[in-house]
This record gives C-alpha cells, structure tokens and sequence, in this order.
C-alpha cells in the first residue's frame, strides 16, 4: 500500500476545530449551507413522516416542512436530522425515512446539489456502492469538492478497490484534513495492515470532530475502540470504548464493542447486559448474534437459538437484516449451508472486497470445496489485513488441505493477534491447532 501522508499545520493535531465526523455528517453541513431551491409541486402530507419524541433535530425539520412542504431545503434538513437521529440512537430504520424525504427533495428540485449529496450517502448506507460511485463521481466532476471524494473513497473501499480507494483517501487529506478524512485514512490503513498508523489517525479523527457534535466524537472514538479489540488490546479498547460513553451515554457502537470486550475477557453476564442494552436499542442482525454467542457461551442454548433466528428475520428486521453476516452466521453453525453458500455468491458477484472473498471462502470450505476456498481465502487476505477472523479462516482451509505447516502458522497468528476473536470460533481455532504437528 502507498501511506497516507495526513500533513497538518502546525499544532493542530493539537486543537479542535468546528467540523462534521464522517461522510454524513460532511453531507449534513453542505445540506444546510447550499440549498436554497423551493419549486411548486405535487402537495404533501408531514404525516407521512414520523417524529422522534427524542430528537429535537427531526421536530425542528418537521416544522420546516409543515411550513414550506414544497421547499427541497426542508425535506434536504428532514432527511439530514433522520440520519444523525439514526446514528445517534442505533434506531437506523430511521434511514429509510431519510431516503423518502430525499426523494421528495428531488421531485421538488431534481439538481439540488445537497440532497443529491444525501442520497449519494444513503446509497452507501444500504449497500448500493455502485450506484454511489456513479452519483459520487457525477457530483465530483460538477463540483471537486472533499465530499464527493468521500463519497467517491468509501464506494471504491466498499466495492474492493483498494488502490482506487487509497488514491482518493489521500486527495480527500490533501483537499481537507479534518475529522472525516482522517476517519477514512485510518480504515484504509487498518485495512492494509498498518495498525499503528490508524490508530493515531483515529485519535486525531475524534481530536478534530466538532466539539459541539459529542456524536461524531464518540463515532471516532468506538472505531478505534474496535481496531484496538481486533488487535487483542482489550483494555485499551474498553477504556476507549468508555470514553465515546461518556460523551454520548447509550451509544450502540461503544456498548457493543464494550460488551464484546468484556466477553473476550470473561465477563459473560456484563458482556450480556450491555449487548442486551445495543439490541433493545436497534434489532440489528449482527447484534442478536453476537448476544446468541454470548448465551450460548453461559450455556443457554434455548436463548441463543431464539436469537439466532431472531437474526435470521429478514421481514422482521428489514433493512437491518444483514444477510452478508447470516451466511457467517449460518457456515459457522453448519446449518443451511446452501443457502449460506447463495447469499455469499450472490454478495460477491456485485462486492469484491476482502470481507466478500472471505465469507465465499468459508462457505465454499463447509460445503468441501477446499481448492475454491483456498483461492477466495487468498484474495481474502490480499492487502494485508491483520483480522485474526480471515487468518484463522485460511487456516482451516489449508489444515483441510493437509497444509499442516501452514495451517499451523496462519492458527495461531489468528491467536496470537486477538485470542477471543469470536467465542465460538476461537475454541475451534485452538482446538485445530493442538491437533496439528508441532
């Protein structure tokens, strides 16, 4: 990989400076600065929106739009209020209601540049990465700003196009170094191997949030708490954990990853109380699983299979339903493997990112098609990533194999790099290495 240079005037890694975290929140603020359009057009119903009894920003927009129902500028900051609500709160159903007042925006104003911006976002929000890199790359060559390259950067992480995505991290840095920029540096060099680099850029990704916005702090704060938990550093990710808390109480990602670090350090029935909390907040696929993991753990069986299946729901969930992670899910369990092996195949036909590789591996590995698995799990594992998961994958197709020496090797750098990788697997992962020739 080709570093991210993140050049900084002098002292600011040292000060906070008043600007968005994320690409959402990037596109909130250009919402709110550049649109101004209002149209005649069809007339609508504010009913037709939900209010959120505890999100001051929803109500304020709702306002707007009872006000001025065929102003885009309105629905622009209706849909912008639903998205900081989702993230805030976990309840990311509100997401969809962010992409109906999107659409309303466009009927009004089809070209306004804000809520185009918006849907270039949702489009990354439920997976259309393709269709976000079209939008991305149009409003770039329209306007070169640093939010289409951000746009254009997390399509091309998401897709698997690493060198791409790489190239556009850095012009995004070079454009404007803030919090959002440094956010996608860090992942694309977590992604790449180099651990340390990320970690300092996530410091400095929460060092340069808006101080005003303790959300966009805590976000930062909760990927660098996950990237110290994949690399084993468990107390230093509860305490970072522990700080996105303290900012903003209840947040979903720092109690999830909070709950999976004490689970990796033993502590079940915290570790289930706090993921308990996650899933009461936001009935996500990956939550219930990891709270099935944690019961099946304790020896309730009964529990986690309730919430297994719970996971499985996709009429229930909607668009909380993950089915990526169901086929994990379902390869891990040994159950329904062909359809575990349909949905990796389907996912990897239109994402060609390492994690797609990876779950195509493991299917084709239960399903005995050790040679496949080996060749998906290579590409898995093509930029370096240091995540114990594709390493003890990998593994596991090459003990299968008769590879012991190289089995031997990939087993137990998955062990060495973070030893309560997954509660269920890690076992398996130790198991398969003493069984191996030393």
């Amino acid at each position: 990989m080709r570093s991210l240079h993140c050049k900084l005037p002098e002292n600011e890694m040292f000060k906070y400076r008043s600007i968005s975290a994320g690409i959402g929140w990037l596109l909130v603020a250009l919402a709110f600065s550049s649109c101004t359009t209002v149209s005649s057009g069809p007339q609508v119903s504010i009913r037709e929106f939900p209010v959120i009894s505890d999100s001051e920003p929803v109500a304020e927009a709702i306002k707007a739009v009872d006000a001025s129902p065929q102003s885009a500028p309105a629905y622009v900051q209706l849909a912008s209020a639903y998205i900081k609500t989702a993230r805030r709160t976990g309840n990311f159903y509100l997401n969809a209601d962010a992409r109906r007042a999107i659409e309303r925006a466009l009927q009004i104003s089809p070209n306004d540049p804000s809520a185009r911006v918006l849907k270039a976002s949702l489009h990354l929000t439920f997976h259309e990465f393709a269709e976000a890199l079209k939008l991305g790359e149009e409003l770039y060559a329209e306007n070169p700003d640093a939010v289409s390259m951000g746009v254009i950067t997390d399509a091309h992480t998401q897709l698997g196009n690493y060198p791409q995505a790489v190239e556009w991290a850095q012009k995004m840095v070079d454009a404007k170094p803030n919090s959002s920029s440094y956010a996608r540096a860090a992942l694309l060099r977590a992604m790449h191997g180099e651990t340390e680099g990320a970690v300092e850029l996530y410091k400095l990704s929460a060092r340069t949030a808006d101080p005003a916005d303790k959300e966009a702090q805590s976000w930062s704060l909760s990927q660098l708490g996950d990237l110290y938990w994949r690399n084993g550093r468990y107390d230093e990710a509860e305490r970072v954990y522990d700080e996105s808390l303290s900012l903003t109480p209840n947040y979903n990602l720092a109690m999830l990853g909070k709950g999976r670090t004490r689970a990796a350090k033993g502590d079940l029935d915290s570790a289930a109380s706090l993921v308990s909390g996650a899933l009461e907040r936001s009935t996500h696929t990956s939550y219930a699983i990891m709270l099935g993991d944690i019961k099946r753990k304790q020896g309730n069986e009964a529990a986690a299979q309730k919430l297994y299946a719970l996971a499985d729901n996709a009429e229930l969930l909607g668009d909380l339903h993950d089915a990526h992670r169901i086929a994990l899910m379902l390869a891990d369990h040994d159950t329904d493997l062909d359809k575990a092996l349909e949905i990796a195949e389907t996912d990897y036909a239109g994402i060609k990112d390492i994690y797609a590789a990876d779950i195509l591996a493991w299917c084709l590995y239960k399903k005995g098609r050790f040679a496949e698995a080996r060749e998906k799990s290579r590409e898995a594992l093509r930029i370096n990533t240091k995540d114990a998961v594709l390493l003890y994958h990998a593994g596991m197709i090459e003990k299968a194999l008769g590879n012991s020496v190289e089995a031997s090797r990939l087993l137990q750098a998955a062990l060495d790099l973070n030893p309560a990788f997954d509660l269920v697997q890690a076992p398996v992962a130790k198991a398969a290495l003493r069984g191996l020739p030393q």
